[in-house]
């Protein structure tokens, strides 16, 4: 526990959104701020309490409950707690307990009012926008621009270390991205400085550009915090620089992500990433449905909770092809897996099969096959084993026919294009929805824009995927009502993907061919078609909404089964659905029909 102003003041410092105050304005915050011991398994507060402040912990975890009973997370040090209460009334709306013993830190209500009305970072984060969400919602669904510390400081690779230590020292941060000009070239960070300088010696005047890691990866000011998260546990790096344009904007640290951290999915993936074995990772796994039902029950919207979903379902198929190249060896040529379908386009749910492929480097040869046969078929059992199964359709790269070096697939594509039969467009369907998961990415790259250039021009072609996307229809009846399935186990059903999500997805689809979009997301593809007019302004406005709607009642089933004890699967009982619930979805059923009836009559231009 902080034992003196000066020392609340340091660890506000290293604690978002404080990290962003002056220093006497974190100097008041800690003057103003009281300190509280809890034994483990001792309440902090309980529900409807009045609360005294807003909780920092400094040391232990806290857990945070629902009215009801369910857990919403688990808190650890430089996370704070009690917002929702103090945005409402000042009475605790969840209830908390230490789970070891903790330590917390309490800023009172009255500078926590303050600092809402004086610290733009502070009000960012507590705003009243977020008195429904969960800390989940928070880290998930924002975007990396109201994580990131805007105007970072930089240096330059000729910049020395000694240099770079007093600037870090000075502003009390951890890392420095390294500019060649506008260029982001490289990122040093204290670790570097450690472990790369001090510990080997180097002086004092050695450029950082001999220590700092080159071409760092980053990220765009609208990837989700979920990127975040994923980047830092599976790479275990601790800043990201953000870019836009090819020019720094921002940067995110280990400690932007403590306030938000969603530790359900997180435990998650950490899971899946040091998982030794098939079993293992199975199991970590299994945990999706659960996620699923806790994702839906918080509130969020369908494409937070598919996203975080396929973030699994990518991490288990990265650690799946390590596990691959550690029993067969190193690849004897540069390869990428891809997954199409669902993952393709991260909108996984609860019911998945695999789709996917494998492009390899030209320089592969016929004795090669043989290496990635055996990777493909480690990674299919390893997927089918973790409850993704095995493709009906055989679309997966333990089939030779979509396991071929990168000139083969441009001429599977040039095929499909030029000759666009029922085949072709089917395949087509599912290959524009490409995506990387695991590999060299560059292979991909060319041959995507290749192909998107070569079908947006083939009037022919775009037809004949405008004619095919037209088969999937909405689950509207003749008569006004529902269509339902009519036979089988699922006879008076709403097939919520059929007949639901997948004639919008093929609107998307469309919308990226004829803009070239290299977006596979089907709400991206739809927001982005609006932007190049391929849907109307009014048409993308009515589409994304009947999207979010048809989705999320989707999923809203989903997650009720596994409440109950079952499986999820895409299968919905009208009666399942209140009046005003039944309503709302058969009128978003027809918001796709008519977009699809004026794709019909004005050859895909969808106005």
């Amino acid at each position: 526990m902080p034992k003196d102003i000066d020392d609340i003041a340091a660890f506000l410092a290293g604690t978002h959104p404080c990290d962003a105050f002056s220093d006497a304005v974190r100097a008041e915050a800690a003057a103003a701020m009281t300190q509280r011991d809890v034994p483990a398994f001792d309440p902090v507060y309980a529900l409807g309490e009045r609360l005294e402040g807003l909780y920092f912990i400094v040391t232990g975890r806290i857990e945070v409950r629902h009215e009801g009973g369910r857990v919403l997370s688990i808190l650890g040090p430089g996370q704070s707690f009690g917002e929702r209460g103090l945005l409402r009334d000042g009475m605790a709306v969840t209830e908390t307990r230490a789970l070891e013993d903790s330590s917390l830190l309490i800023l009172p209500r009255a500078m926590f009012d303050k600092l809402r009305l004086t610290e733009p970072a502070f009000a960012r984060v507590f705003t009243r926008s977020r008195t429904a969400e969960t800390p989940m919602a928070s880290l998930t669904g924002l975007p990396v621009s109201e994580l990131m510390a805007t105007e970072p400081i930089t240096c330059t690779p000729g910049s020395t270390l000694q240099q770079a230590a007093r600037t870090m020292r000075e502003r009390r941060i951890s890392s420095l991205p390294v500019l060649d000009g506008d260029r982001l070239c490289g990122i040093v960070t204290n670790t570097d400085l450690t472990n790369r300088a001090i510990a080997e010696g180097l002086p004092p005047d050695t450029p950082v550009g001999e220590v700092m890691t080159p071409d760092p990866i980053t990220l765009a000011p609208g990837a989700l915090g979920a990127d975040l998260m994923t980047l830092m546990i599976e790479k275990n790096f601790g800043h990201i620089p953000v870019v836009e344009g090819g020019a720094l904007v921002g940067i995110v640290s280990q400690s932007d992500l403590t306030r938000y951290q969603a530790m359900t999915s997180g435990q998650l993936i950490r899971g899946i990433a040091e998982a030794t074995d098939v079993d293992a990772l199975a199991g970590h796994v299994a945990r999706l449905p659960e996620l699923l039902a806790q994702l839906v029950g918080a509130g969020h919207r369908h494409d937070t909770v598919t996203r975080l979903l396929t973030d699994v379902g990518d991490a288990a198929t990265r650690r799946l092809l390590a596990m691959a190249e550690a029993e067969l060896g190193p690849a004897p040529v540069p390869y990428l897996w891809l997954a199409c379908g669902s993952q393709g386009r991260q909108e996984q749910t609860g019911v998945s099969d695999q789709d996917n492929c494998l492009i390899l480097s030209d320089a592969a040869t016929p004795e090669h096959d043989a290496y990635f046969a055996a990777l493909a078929k480690i990674v299919s059992d390893g997927l089918n084993a973790c409850g993704y199964y095995y493709c009906p359709g055989d679309m997966m790269a333990t089939n030779p026919q979509w396991r071929q070096p990168v000139r083969v697939w441009e001429q599977l594509f040039r095929g499909w294009i030029q000759k666009p039969d029922p085949k072709a467009q089917m395949l087509a369907s599912v290959m524009f929805d490409l995506r990387p998961i695991g590999g060299e990415e560059s292979l991909f790259t060319s041959l995507q824009a290749l192909v998107l250039e070569r079908a947006s021009k083939n009037s022919i072609f775009v037809a004949h995927m405008v004619s095919n996307a037209l088969k999937h229809t909405p689950a509207l009846g003749f008569f006004g009502g529902f269509a339902k399935v009519r036979s089988g186990e699922h006879r008076n059903t709403i097939d919520m993907k059929m007949h639901g999500v997948v004639p919008i997805v093929d609107v998307g689809r469309i919308c990226a061919l004829k803009g070239q979009l290299t977006a596979v997301n089907t709400r991206a593809r739809l927001i982005e078609g609006e932007k190049q007019k391929t849907l109307s302004a009014s048409g993308a406005r009515d589409l994304l909404d009947a999207y979010d709607m048809i989705a999320d009642t989707r999923l809203q089933h989903q997650a009720a089964r596994v409440r109950a004890g079952q499986a999820p699967d895409n299968f919905l009982l009208p009666s399942e659905l209140s009046d005003l619930e039944g309503n709302h979805l058969h009128d978003a059923f027809v918001v796709v029909r008519t977009i699809q009836s004026a794709m019909g009559l004005t050859g895909a231009a969808m106005r």
